[in-house]
């Protein structure tokens, strides 16, 4: 059993990492904005003769897209929740349907028409 010395715990060691994670999470935002500001103008005046546009109207677009797709931009708690709930259900039936790997086309051939029915379409 590991037991942890809470006296050495110095919470100035995390400062120069919470200062780098908050600079490279800008520098992220920062060039994906400009990333959807060129694709934009690279292709859709091309493809649908639409404008171009600036910095802040990409970083616009990359919300109402969030929004759009992922629903609200705050309280994602219980959706993610209820993500994790439906895939966990989804690697269950996955796994019921998968386990054995020749009952997925034993349940295939019964709906498969037998040569007997072929046989019964060709007499007509």
């Amino acid at each position: 059993m590991h037991i942890h010395n809470h006296r050495n715990f110095n919470p100035i060691k995390f400062i120069p990492w919470i200062i780098l994670g908050i600079i490279g999470a800008a520098a992220l935002a920062l060039v994906f904005g400009f990333v959807v500001m060129a694709l934009w103008n690279w292709l859709m005046p091309e493809i649908f003769g639409l404008s171009h546009i600036g910095y802040w109207q990409a970083w616009g677009l990359v919300l109402l897209a969030h929004i759009l797709f992922k629903g609200h931009i705050g309280h994602h708690h219980d959706r993610h929740s209820d993500r994790l709930s439906n895939r966990d259900e989804w690697k269950e039936k996955f796994r019921e349907r998968f386990s054995h790997p020749t009952s997925h086309w034993e349940n295939r051939d019964d709906d498969a028409p037998t040569d007997k029915s072929k046989g019964d379409d060709d007499a007509e």
